[in-house]
């Protein structure tokens, strides 16, 4: 083995983080753990929920499950280490830790991008082809959408680590970031990166922008029914739900490729912090409100939960 390579594993990684401003970093740590926790309680509850109650079994509601499962999974595996690293200034990290993360960063991001172009498909067939919603989004079909997006994310992400576990970082090991995100961790790296730069224009490209056509696909194909319908005020909700899911849909992928597909060189840590806390805090958050808690199904079955405890703790 040579001197790089040893130096690389035998070196762990610095994340710098958000700040390294002590009078920052108490308030900081507030703010991403409320928005935290409260992604945590929002999808949790939301996959409880559904999993619970028989009349939220239909598809629409499966591939909602699994986005808020994959939504829950997405911020554990980056916010905790940025809370301990503001709380604690426990900012070190192995290479073998820092790959993992990397590893189910990607796996989760793609998985999020997938599931997010088959409930807008879900939509597209109820809205667009009601008489054939129950074969054409069957319990077989909606199974494959899911097991297609979690196959897909994981042969996309096992592809990305292969490559950089091939490099050698044999230079400073401090990357400007609060998790191991592969722009802060290719720029450590002394060899070659030429071929993973052309893989994430290509293949992550592919896996990425895809779904994002899709969904604004689809979303077109609604709209032009719902703009036909006679009813000014089913117009006026049906405009405002395909407006708040292209809302967060343009949110989450503006950062995504804001921060992904432009050229190393003009790469700026700063701005690539601040979009990454967007989709990897605050949209899988705002996910619950967009796709759950506005859902009139799931309002009534969350009410219908709270009235029971009510009752039940009034008995007792």
């Amino acid at each position: 083995m040579d001197a790089a390579n040893e130096t690389s594993e035998g070196t762990p990684f610095t994340l710098l983080g958000l700040t390294t401003n002590p009078g920052q970093q108490r308030p900081l740590f507030v703010l991403f753990l409320v928005l935290y926790v409260a992604g945590i309680l929002g999808n949790g509850l939301i996959v409880a929920v559904i999993q619970a109650s028989p009349t939220l079994h239909a598809p629409m509601y499966f591939l909602l499950a699994h986005l808020s499962f994959a939504d829950l999974c997405f911020t554990s595996v980056t916010v905790p280490k940025m809370l301990a690293s503001l709380m604690a200034n426990d900012r070190s990290i192995p290479l073998a830790g820092c790959l993992t993360q990397m590893y189910f960063f990607f796996a989760l991001g793609v998985t999020d991008s997938c599931l997010l172009a088959a409930m807008a498909y879900d939509r597209y067939v109820a809205i667009r082809h009601p008489l054939h919603y129950a074969t054409r989004m069957s319990r077989a079909v909606c199974t494959a959408l899911v097991g297609t997006a979690w196959l897909v994310s994981h042969i996309h992400s096992l592809l990305h680590i292969l490559l950089v576990a091939h490099l050698s970082f044999c230079a400073s090991h401090q990357a400007p970031h609060f998790f191991c995100d592969h722009q802060p961790v290719l720029r450590l790296s002394c060899s070659d990166i030429h071929h993973i730069q052309l893989v994430i224009f290509t293949e992550g490209a592919a896996v990425v922008v895809t779904p994002f056509l899709l969904i604004l696909a689809f979303q077109g194909a609604i709209a032009a029914v719902v703009l036909q319908l006679p009813s000014a005020t089913g117009n006026l909700r049906a405009v405002s739900t395909c407006g708040s899911h292209l809302a967060m849909v343009g949110l989450f992928y503006g950062t995504v490729i804001a921060v992904y597909f432009q050229p190393m060189s003009r790469y700026e840590a700063e701005r690539g912090q601040v979009a990454s806390v967007t989709y990897t805090v605050v949209t899988p958050m705002l996910d619950t409100l967009t796709y759950s808690l506005r859902n009139r199904d799931v309002q009534g079955v969350l009410r219908a939960l709270f009235t029971r405890h009510r009752i039940s703790a009034g008995d007792s």
